[in-house]
């Protein structure tokens, strides 16, 4: 992998610190209601442990690589890894500064306190007490080192630990906090006006004289130790793909250090004395707060019920179409369906399946599935399929980082009960949203497709803005039906005319569109390509679009997560303006659109411009057809476009500056008009 030319590409991994730094806005911005707020510091930190593991941990293991080769790729992992330490350690202050006079104040003024066990009363400290005796200690793994005897200490990924120092400076103590077994949050007293919660943290540390009783305590540290998240497994496998993956997922807990988060309070000497024990460098260090893992604030308790602390939760809204049928078959095949996340329910997914399941005609039941919910109505309904007689066909991806254990222990439930199912390819990954029912309908098959930008799990699609399409055109079905035997092997490649599928042919369709609106713009025709995806890194693709811009190709993008284009650099991307949403929904879907010469085309699907999505993942694209659902989706895009109240402008200098409204302009929260536009056009007459 070679570094890119600063002057016409971002670095991913720099550029991604500027996208949570959108998250921590999300986080200050006040228009959020306060545990809307708190639920963004949890994904800032959450985002950021990964981060460690996946993209830190990978830099590291390019340092590895010999000097003389590094240099002739231009390789650079330990300046691009400062770098980002820099960035981090600014960010953290943020967050702390955010943590400390806003949300803690917040918090009080709504008669929430956040107590510290120095804080606790008479009362508090009996209840503590009895807490630790009854539901914590059984947990703790309390352990003394003599540091004249002691060379090394492991301490297990992303557990909180406490780090303990004694009058005696020849010992050590660490001891877990059971987080898992006992929750993050614990409340004190619920009074008539005030609410007290503490942190598990402090229940340990309220008692932890207790654990050492022989020593005198000095200083208490809490720390956490980020491992790298990558599996070794090698390209070439032996044996079964799935059962090599299951059992390698204990190098996680074992896996490389890739940062020590400590307690910035911790001297010199005691930081000198930890690093040694766990054989790091100085840069593995990074400084915080009293606390780790704000991510266990996603379940941070409100004990007072004020539905004003939180985001209103809005009923989804009814399909004009779904909604009434009783013959999804019939709905489908007179007319394509859309469905949009999560303003519409899920509901109509598992309808459609389960209406298949039940259905004598159905003949057939094929399904990529990239992140397996835990029990679900989608899962019961594969395996009732395979009850009811139908041949099941069910594509796990084996290498979905983070789920594979889940996704393998689901792909032998279905193969207990007779289903065909295909794990990963050693060097590709399934990440396309795909299922196709078989029916027989006068004697022949007729063949019902379903293609998504996201998952197929009823939980994400509450928090994630997908887009979905049902459809009995036989054009796109049949097509689907090679790509799936591609993946049971029954066919090298699925010479597809419409769909554009991942590795095969979507760089080259996506590459032939792009020359045609710059051909269009040269010829004076109309040309423009606006693009909706999470993120932008393929350089192969971001050339084509400086090219575009060039030719005069104007150039509108929608980028949730990172980008690797420089827009708005004059000679080189004047024609490309580049928006960011990150609000209460996660900007999950992929939408397309070329202008054509005024004969617009307009594609959606699961693959973003990243080169994994073009060349190692099977993906799938698909023009949207059908005149109604392609004005929706544009309407939904256009929309999108226009946000003047959660959009940030990403532009040379990445400061991630709102967009903002002109004069006498109504505001425009996209995804509360998105809301509004699909009720009306679903439920009026």
């Amino acid at each position: 992998m070679q570094e890119p030319d600063e002057n016409r590409f971002r670095h991913r991994d720099l550029n991604w610190l500027s996208f949570n730094e959108r998250v921590l806005q999300e986080a200050a911005d006040k228009i959020n209601p306060l545990y809307e707020r708190i639920k963004f510091l949890a994904i800032f930190s959450s985002n950021l442990d990964e981060y460690f593991r996946v993209r830190v941990s990978q830099l590291r293991q390019m340092k590895r690589v010999k000097k003389s080769i590094r240099k002739r790729l231009a390789l650079r992992p330990s300046r691009i890894t400062k770098q980002i330490i820099e960035q981090v350690k600014i960010q953290q202050e943020k967050f702390g500064v955010l943590y400390k006079k806003q949300i803690i104040p917040e918090l009080a003024a709504n008669g929430i306190h956040l107590l510290d066990s120095e804080h606790f009363n008479a009362e508090q400290q009996e209840f503590a007490s009895e807490f630790f005796s009854k539901k914590v200690k059984a947990y703790l793994k309390p352990v003394l080192l003599d540091l004249q005897d002691e060379n090394e200490l492991f301490l297990e990924n992303a557990i909180l630990y406490f780090l303990i120092t004694f009058k005696n400076e020849n010992k050590l103590g660490i001891v877990n906090i059971p987080v898992k077994n006992c929750g993050r949050f614990v409340p004190l007293k619920v009074g008539e006006n005030d609410n007290f919660i503490t942190y598990l943290d402090e229940i340990v540390r309220f008692k932890l004289k207790e654990l050492f009783p022989q020593q005198e305590i000095t200083g208490i540290f809490e720390i956490k130790l980020s491992r790298d998240a990558e599996l070794y497994i090698h390209d070439i496998y032996e044996g079964e793909l799935s059962q090599k993956i299951y059992d390698s997922l204990k190098q996680r807990t074992k896996g490389q250090p890739t940062r020590l988060l400590y307690d910035a309070n911790m001297p010199p000497e005691v930081q000198k004395k930890l690093r040694k024990l766990l054989n790091l460098g100085k840069i593995d260090m990074m400084p915080g707060g009293k606390y780790h893992n704000f991510k266990d604030f996603f379940s941070f308790p409100d004990p007072t019920g004020n539905k004003e602390l939180h985001l209103e939760k809005r009923p989804t809204i009814p399909h004009k179409n779904l909604d009434k049928s009783r013959d999804y078959f019939r709905t489908i095949s007179e007319k394509d369906q859309a469905v949009h996340f999560p303003y519409m329910s899920f509901e109509y997914v598992e309808n459609f399946l389960e209406q298949a399941v039940n259905d004598e005609e159905v003949t057939d039941i094929k399904i990529s599935l990239y992140r397996v919910a835990d029990e679900s109505r989608l899962t019961s309904c594969l395996l009732q399929a395979l009850e009811n007689g139908k041949k099941v066909t069910v594509f796990v991806e084996a290498k979905a980082r983070f789920d594979e254990e889940n996704n393998i222990i689901w792909g032998r439930k279905f193969e207990e009960k007779g289903a065909h199912v295909i794990y990963s390819y050693p060097k590709v990954k399934v990440h396309s949203k795909i299922m196709l029912i078989s029916r027989l309908e006068n004697g022949h098959d007729k063949h019902f497709a379903y293609i998504g930008t996201g998952n197929f799990n009823s939980e994400t699609s509450e928090i994630y803005c997908d887009h979905a399409i049902f459809t009995a055109e036989q054009h796109i079905a049949k097509e689907l039906m090679r790509l799936f035997k591609v993946l049971e092997g029954e066919l090298l490649i699925p010479r597809e005319k419409n769909l554009l599928i991942s590795p095969f042919s979507t760089r080259q369709k996506f590459s032939k569109l792009i020359y045609n609106e710059i051909e269009n713009a040269r010829a004076g025709k109309k040309a423009g390509i606006t693009a909706k995806m999470n993120s932008l890194e393929d350089r192969e693709m971001i050339e084509l679009l400086y090219k575009a811009s060039a030719a005069g190709v104007k150039i509108r993008l929608l980028v949730r997560g990172f980008t690797c284009l420089i827009p708005g650099v004059k000679g080189l991307s004047e024609n490309i303006y580049i928006t960011s949403i990150v609000d209460s929904f996660l900007e999950h879907g992929r939408i397309y659109i070329f202008e054509n010469a005024g004969d617009e085309k307009i594609f959606y699907g699961s693959a973003d411009w990243m080169s994994r999505n073009l060349d190692r993942r099977i993906e799938v694209i698909s023009p949207v057809m059908d005149k109604e659902i392609a004005a929706e989706f544009k309407d939904i895009l256009n929309i999108q476009l226009n946000d003047n109240v959660k959009a940030r402008i990403q532009d040379v200098w990445e400061d991630n500056k709102y967009v903002q409204q002109e004069n006498g302009e109504k505001a425009n929260r996209s995804q509360h008009e998105i809301y509004n536009y699909l009720k009306e056009k679903h439920t009026s007459s």
